[in-house]
């Protein structure tokens, strides 16, 4: 078998130069690759089987694909949707059952993007699938259930791959300045502007690093700060920023327009970032992203709409679905504001980061076994639909001996103002069981 991570060219580019070579250099997907996860114990037992990596780009489906051949010892074949037809799946099969009949060796049949294949193409794996020809191993960006034959989905099981987070794409730049960015310093401020505008992309925020460093080379530059790389930025997306301002630029005015209720504004940003060729998708993340922070309680139907938006641009496309698009930023823009549950998020991580570990209440434990019973789990549970307007005055919901804090306080805008005026009514009853209690 021709080996899957031969050393890379001096000139290969900087992704395929860190692609990770083994499970533990892979960084993000913990929910899929921790110890007792699901991939986890498929790599550990050595057992392929069929599977759909659905996921945003540049979060690692192709080297999974190809580490899985390594651990299963197992032929790789790869197939692009975009560049094959069912001429290639044939040879591609052709070439799998010479491998398994001549040499008794398994492949791993690694197909790109495939979502656009359509529903004869995907019927064509289907035999080789079932025969156990081959291992089928699809990447998709697109959600499986609407992009791929209900047939193939029923012989592959579905992983979801999340976009890495910003404390570990930090890990990715960290291990790329250490191995391929020597002797160039960045302020900490140029690494969050590349880490922004990566939005959750590996590969981008490599191929990113690769353009600052040859900039950088050929300026003789040793040290990037951020106006060093809103510049590099600018001069290598003339094709996007028609008018010279920066991608993060325009997404920031995008959010900051919809934030301050300006329909006009934001639709303006909007069409100027898709006239520029703008990810559609990149946007509609940013839209989910304003629906939670921005608008939150005040009006929840928001996050549905953002949600409804991008779901609609992946059954539709361009240019339909970039209406879906427009119709979101307005809504979004003329929803009531509030950042309140934003807001409690962050308060209550900040608190548990800081506080010990407190056990739950025995009131509030699950009972399922007299053993549990019997030793007090569930004892005293009040349960609160037995109770007028479903509310057990005075109840304690929290661990024992905790002080009391609050990190949830609504605000006086859109449905927020209902809910503020609920739970100050709950308190009244919570004061009144007190004094009961006291008298």
């Amino acid at each position: 078998m021709t080996n899957l991570f031969v050393e890379p060219s001096p000139f290969a580019p900087l992704a395929e130069k860190l692609r990770p070579k083994k499970l533990e250099e892979i960084i993000g997907q913990k929910h899929l690759l921790d110890t007792g996860k699901p991939l986890r114990l498929a790599f550990e037992f050595g057992k392929p089987h069929s599977m759909i990596l659905w996921g945003p780009p540049g979060t690692g489906k192709t080297t999974l694909a190809r580490l899985m051949s390594i651990a299963f010892d197992a032929e790789f074949t790869a197939l692009s949707a975009v560049l094959s037809g069912v001429k290639e799946i044939r040879q591609a099969i052709q070439q799998a059952q010479i491998e398994l009949q001549q040499n008794g060796r398994h492949t791993i049949l690694f197909v790109d993007e495939v979502h656009r294949f359509n529903k004869s193409q995907q019927d064509a794996f289907l035999p080789y699938v079932e025969q156990g020809v081959v291992t089928f191993v699809g990447a998709t960006t697109e959600n499986p259930s609407f992009e791929v034959n209900n047939a193939l989905l029923s012989r592959a099981q579905v992983y979801t791959l999340s976009a890495l987070s910003k404390n570990e794409l930090n890990t990715l730049f960290t291990r790329a300045k250490e191995t391929a960015l020597h002797g160039l310093n960045f302020s900490d401020e140029a690494v969050s502007l590349l880490i922004e505008f990566a939005d959750g992309d590996a590969r981008r925020l490599l191929n990113l690093l690769e353009q600052i460093k040859s900039a950088s080379d050929a300026a003789k530059i040793l040290t990037v700060d951020k106006e060093y790389v809103r510049n590099s930025l600018s001069r290598s997306m003339r094709s996007f920023d028609k008018g010279g301002d920066t991608f993060y630029d325009q997404i920031s005015a995008l959010h900051k327009s919809i934030r301050g209720s300006s329909p006009d504004a934001a639709i303006y940003w909007l069409c100027r970032m898709l006239d520029g060729g703008a990810d559609p998708l990149y946007i509609g993340r940013r839209l989910i992203r304003a629906a939670t922070e921005d608008i939150g309680i005040a009006d929840p139907r928001a996050l549905r709409v953002a949600l409804d938006a991008c779901e609609t641009y992946e059954r539709l496309g361009s240019p339909e679905g970039e209406l879906a698009l427009g119709q979101a930023v307005l809504y979004l823009s003329c929803a009531p504001k509030s950042n309140s549950a934003y807001l409690a998020y962050k308060k209550a991580r900040s608190f548990i980061s800081h506080d010990k570990s407190r056990n739950v209440p025995a009131h509030l434990r699950n009972a399922p076994t007299e053993l549990m019973k019997n030793i007090g789990f569930g004892q005293n549970y009040r349960y609160a639909h037995d109770f007028p307007e479903s509310y057990v005055p005075g109840e304690n919901y929290f661990p024992d001996n905790m002080p009391a804090v609050t990190f949830y306080q609504p605000t006086t805008h859109g449905l927020e103002n209902k809910i503020l005026e609920k739970l100050a009514h709950l308190r009244e009853l919570d004061e009144q069981a007190q004094n009961l209690n006291n008298n």
